[in-house]
Formats: C-alpha cells, sequence, structure tokens
C-alpha cells in the first residue's frame, strides 16, 4: 500500500492542512509532481514545496548507457493531432492518464484510437473497456489495416455493461500482462449516468476508489490510461462561482464526472469543443500542475478533413 503522506510527521501543520484541502493523502498522489506547481495549488511557500518533493518522492535512476534525451522521447507518448500533443507540452507522458471529454460527434474516439496505433506499432499491449459502444473492434481493425496480424493480437476488447462489471475489472487490473502499456476506459462515466439512484456519499467512495486503483496502476505498471467521458451542464454566477439552475447567471459544460476518480498529479483533462463539423479547439482544463479555470484554461485550434467517409486531423 502507499505511504500515507501525514505520517510523514516533519511536515508543517500548515503544509499537512493545505495536502488535505487540495484532496492529496498518500505518497503516490504526489508522483510527478512539481515543486512549482504544488506552490501555486497548495498555496504554501517555495521552501516549503521543495522540502515535500524531497521528502516523498525517490530520486529515480538513469541508465547511464541512455542520454536523459532518449528517456524523455521514450516516455513520451505523441498521436497524430498536432493540437493535442501541442496543449499536452509535447506528448502524453508514460504513467498517467488522460480524461478526454466532448460532446456526441467530436472526434475524442478517433483520438483514442490514434493513441492505440501509437502503442501497437510500439509493440505494446492495449487493453480497451468500452461501457457504451462507442469504438468497437471493427473500428479498431480498420484503424489497424495494413499492419501485421501479430499488431492485431496485441489489443484487448471488452465491453462493461453495468457499473459493477467497470468496478470488477477495475478491481483485477493488477493481473495486466507486463507487456501492457494502455488501457482505454471508453465512456467511463456512462456507468455512473446509468445508475442515478447512488447516494452521494457512495458515489464519491466509489471514485475516490477508481481514483487508488488507476494511481496504483499508473505507478506500479507503468501503465498509461485514457478515459472519455460525456459532458454535463454546470451553472455559474457572475463571479464564477458553483451555483443552481434557479440562480445561475450562465452555464458552461464541464466533464461529467468530475476530478475525484482522477490522481491529480497524474491526470490531464481535455475537452474538445466543436465549432463546426470539421473545426474547433481542444482545451487543457486541468493538469498534474493544478485545475484551470473554465475561462482561460490553454487552448489551441484543430482541423479535420473528410476521406473515405469520416473527419481525420489535417495537418
Amino acid at each position: 500500500m502507499s505511504k500515507s503522506l501525514f505520517y510523514c510527521s516533519t511536515l508543517p501543520t500548515s503544509t499537512q492542512v493545505a495536502l488535505k484541502c487540495a484532496g492529496y493523502e498518500t505518497v503516490d498522489d504526489l508522483a510527478g509532481a512539481s515543486a512549482e506547481n504544488l506552490c501555486n495549488e497548495l498555496g504554501i511557500n517555495i521552501a516549503d514545496s521543495r522540502a515535500l518533493i524531497n521528502m516523498t518522492q525517490a530520486p529515480k535512476e538513469v541508465l547511464m548507457s541512455q542520454s536523459v534525451a532518449s528517456l524523455a522521447q521514450a516516455s513520451v507518448s505523441t498521436c497524430t493531432y498536432t493540437a493535442v500533443n501541442k496543449i499536452l507540452g509535447g506528448g502524453l507522458p508514460r504513467g498517467h492518464i488522460l480524461e478526454i471529454s466532448g460532446p456526441p460527434g467530436s472526434f475524442k474516439e478517433s483520438l483514442v484510437c490514434d493513441f492505440v496505433r501509437t502503442f501497437v506499432e510500439a509493440d505494446e499491449e492495449v487493453i480497451c473497456a468500452d461501457m457504451q459502444n462507442m469504438t468497437s473492434p471493427d473500428a479498431i481493425s480498420e484503424l489497424l489495416k495494413g499492419s501485421s496480424t501479430t499488431s492485431r493480437d496485441l489489443i484487448s476488447y471488452t465491453r462493461l455493461h453495468t457499473l459493477p462489471d467497470l468496478l470488477i475489472f477495475l478491481h483485477n487490473l493488477s493481473e495486466i500482462r507486463p507487456k501492457t502499456g494502455l488501457l482505454i476506459l471508453n465512456s467511463i462515466s456512462f456507468g455512473f449516468q446509468s445508475h442515478p439512484d447512488l447516494s452521494p456519499s457512495r458515489r464519491t467512495a466509489m471514485l475516490e476508489k477508481i481514483r487508488q486503483t488507476l494511481l496504483q496502476a499508473c505507478v506500479s505498471k507503468n501503465l498509461t490510461i485514457i478515459a472519455t467521458s460525456q459532458m454535463a451542464t454546470k451553472m455559474l454566477n457572475l463571479d464564477g462561482s458553483a451555483a443552481t439552475f434557479d440562480t445561475g447567471a450562465r452555464a458552461v459544460m464541464v466533464p461529467q464526472l468530475g476530478p475525484t476518480y482522477l490522481p491529480p498529479g497524474r491526470s490531464y483533462r481535455l475537452i474538445v469543443v466543436p465549432g463546426s463539423r470539421a473545426t474547433g479547439v481542444v482545451r487543457l482544463f486541468a493538469s498534474p500542475g493544478g485545475q484551470q479555470r473554465q475561462d482561460n484554461s490553454p487552448r489551441e485550434e484543430y482541423v479535420l478533413v473528410r476521406a473515405n467517409d469520416h473527419y481525420v486531423y489535417s495537418s
């Protein structure tokens, strides 16, 4: 089990309070975080932030036979969507989580398939768990047309019909094969959407359990995880604070599940915002550095072109 942050008795009380308020509980929650980002997110001074990093993150060994540049390159996965690579700072780091949210008809499933191709071409196994039949085995096979039969054998596809199915699947995640590099959780929000009878406390407990499981897989297996999610309407007051449908001054679209199920130090949250059928922007709603504001989140424009009866990225 991951060591609790609060077993570190030398942490200042103010730092412990800030960590609890931000939702950090274990040493693994801080994996990948930088002193500067923690300083901004927690509101602590830079000296305390650096001390926290030094106390909780063990130094990584570097193989002398490889250059630092080559190691950095190998630890990042890229796709053919330049706007996505750019907004992620060059690509998706291995052992991290990318949540892709967008309305129906956006290219989030195409983006997922593109990352699948990247891992398969690197001879790594991929597990696709689909909760809403949004990406079929035929679509994946079409994507890999021209690849060897061996490449197609690297992909495992499973349908999860209910929320209990999802929880059981994640419970067994520790048993995945060592060669598995990518896990796809397609339409992860659908399982919760189909159980509106869940009490808020039960829902939160389930999401927190999922967060712990995903974090453990990222840290212990160096597993990269991509989840897709639907959007939900959130009402805001004029000052940006949360409101109800009766009191709110404006509405914004946000990822349906919220951030509870995502380890904050390992997760990127990407929103696809179509402007038309072939154009739009991708927005970085949150990153391992902390939550982004809805109104000033980083964004990149994209353009799609029509090819073979569907839209693909225009480089």
